[in-house]
């Protein structure tokens, strides 16, 4: 049960319901998220524009990459909006609905054909993060991978990830129907509601 309500969003400050209405014009609603981070307006604004840094049509990382990275830490955290919206995300960049009710199981012979192998590098940083197990051999295929600027791009999307489904899933905050797939989803292997 979700246990802190949002507030009427009139009474909200101006520069948080501005951006309201810019999620309302990308995303057809308010994000629930939204409303609740947006009981504290300067943490709200601040986390707003690290999101929009990270999620820019520059960054080294393909829209693709970022959103596959950002659905598998959501299931491991089990933050059913997260894994709702960045599916529907996924979707959007063309990834195949195959792809993605396989990115819990990625690592299984039934799937991982499904992955580049720099989609696997990137998946196999991202579980270790979000399970604080990163080691030497990770680091050093990492650095292999991807020149230092966009490691720390793609470290400072998990970090963010983690950050951002963690804050959900503690607050029970529900999917919002974005992406068809179920918000059950399979974590490591392991079947979960």
């Amino acid at each position: 049960m979700q246990n802190v309500p949002a507030k009427v969003i009139s009474s909200y400050p101006w520069f948080i319901r501005l951006f309201f209405w810019k999620q309302k014009q990308k995303y057809g609603k308010v994000l629930e998220p939204g409303l609740i981070w947006g009981r504290s307006p300067r943490i709200f604004a601040t986390l707003a524009l690290l999101y929009g840094a990270l999620d820019r049509r520059s960054s080294p990382l393909s829209s693709a990459l970022r959103s596959l990275v950002t659905v598998r830490v959501s299931q491991i955290n089990h933050c059913a909006f997260c894994v709702d919206i960045n599916s529907a995300t996924l979707l959007k960049c063309g990834v195949s609905m195959e792809k993605i009710a396989a990115l819990g199981d990625w690592q299984q012979d039934s799937a991982i054909k499904l992955f580049s192998a720099e989609e696997c590098l990137a998946l196999e940083y991202a579980e270790a993060m979000t399970l604080n197990k990163v080691e030497d051999n990770l680091r050093r295929r990492i650095k292999e991978q991807w020149p230092d600027d966009t490691i720390v791009e793609l470290t400072g999307l998990i970090a963010f990830q983690n950050m951002s489904s963690k804050f959900n899933a503690a607050l029970d905050l529900p999917a919002q129907g974005f992406c068809r797939l179920s918000t059950s989803t399979t974590i490591n292997g392991d079947y979960q509601d």
